[in-house]
């Protein structure tokens, strides 16, 4: 049964007052098969949310004691599935500090484009599916075709346009060319139409101000106190950026702002990630304009890169070079000690607490995802609204099943 009924009157009371449990998902299409939440409802007011995970549990951090820093670069493709790419950077961003790696200049810039090409990805999927969860269908389409174009960028660096697995220890699987270069450019070029179609379509649209606007407000102590990062935190006055913060790849040489609010409702959270998507353009703008010239992985006496397919097939050299790396008595030169990496994904912070043990891989790896975090703090914000104001902050969240059940 879905609803359950509970007097909670005394028993000499005269009037009763019931309460209301409903299971919202796993099946609703807002929550996308994956999430579930225990609503406890007086009326359609809600008293109590119980979050309930485990829907995708696919064993992740186990799965990296197993695989070594390359092979485990898979699995975290399949970790925020919205963006792909973010997560690779964000292991191997992990994997060559505790390795004392340092890329060369051309990997980072790489990187930092791809990066905010991922931001842009996840963005435009939640600005596009908020705005369809609360029936504004149009947007949705604007996004999506964008996304296609990011879908192409992609798979003409690396082979794949979803579960990449691009980065290395040390570098990419592939170089980027001059072809590559003109596709990031066109995107640059046509991007903010479409940027300003969505504004016009949204921003000032009264049925969508009215479903979120004032909707899951979240303080700017709450937001610290619940541990928030990344737009959910910006939004409430907390200005926070690990690329500012503590930069990383490109990051440090690159123009951009850090986009906050105040408001800290579903509408705020809207706007940064909006205003978010300007300034990757800037930033792929300036990274691809003043992209280095040189190798692209970094070239160790070591040899802890991974020597490319065409190498290994068609040289002794190249083929000794593999054998190497991913024998397990051999492998990575890797210290016996443990740290905690972090960058800004989309989501917000997404870091790896690695220890290790000289060997080629992780003896424990534990990943701290933004959607674990923001997902425990859904009961603080819907206490109180109605049950249509579900959608809205779950949209505004942007809740990403995968990183729930590690």
């Amino acid at each position: 049964m879905p609803f359950e009924v509970h007097d909670l009157a005394e028993p000499e009371a005269s009037a009763k007052e019931y309460l209301w449990t409903l299971n919202f998902g796993p099946q609703h299409p807002a929550t996308h098969t994956t999430l579930r939440l225990i609503l406890t409802l007086s009326g359609e007011t809600v008293v109590k949310a119980v979050p309930d995970i485990g829907f995708l549990h696919s064993g992740f951090e186990k799965l990296g004691e197993h695989l070594n820093f390359n092979q485990y670069v898979t699995i975290v493709d399949r970790m925020n599935y919205i963006s792909p790419l973010a997560n690779e950077i964000a292991w191997h961003h992990a994997v060559e500090k505790l390795l004392g790696i340092e890329l060369t200049p051309r990997c980072k810039y790489v990187r930092t484009i791809l990066a905010e090409l991922m931001r842009l990805h996840d963005h435009l999927l939640n600005v596009g599916t908020t705005g369809l969860d609360l029936g504004a269908f149009t947007g949705f389409l604007y996004t999506f075709h964008q996304r296609e174009h990011i879908y192409d960028i992609v798979e003409y660096a690396s082979g794949q346009r979803f579960h990449t697995s691009y980065t290395r220890v040390g570098g990419l699987l592939y170089d980027v060319n001059d072809e590559w270069i003109g596709k990031v450019r066109s995107f640059v070029r046509g991007f903010s139409k479409t940027h300003n179609d969505v504004h016009k379509l949204l921003t000032h649209n009264r049925i969508f101000m009215e479903r979120t606007k004032g909707i899951g407000v979240l303080s700017h102590d709450q937001a610290i106190n619940l541990s928030c990062t990344g737009p959910i935190a910006r939004a409430s006055g907390v200005v926070r950026d690990v690329r500012k913060d503590d930069p990383y790849l490109a990051y440090g040489d690159l123009d951009f702002r850090v986009i906050c609010a105040q408001a800290g409702d579903c509408y705020a959270r809207y706007l940064v990630r909006m205003e978010e998507m300007r300034e990757s353009l800037k930033i792929i703008e300036q990274a691809v304009e003043n992209l280095p010239s040189g190798p692209l992985n970094v070239d160790l006496e070591g040899k802890a890169v991974l020597p490319g397919k065409r190498e290994v097939y068609r040289s002794i050299e190249g083929l000794i070079h593999h054998f190497e790396l991913v024998m397990p008595n051999r492998g990575f030169p890797a210290p016996t000690d443990e740290l905690y990496a972090a960058t800004e994904s989309p989501n917000g912070e997404l870091g790896f607490y690695l220890v290790a043990d000289g060997s080629d891989r992780a003896y424990r790896a534990r990943t701290r995802p933004p959607s674990f975090i923001h997902f425990a703090v859904f009961p603080h914000m819907i206490v109180g609204h109605q049950i249509s104001d579900v959608v809205a902050i779950l949209g505004s969240l942007n809740i990403i099943a995968a990183e729930l059940d590690r």
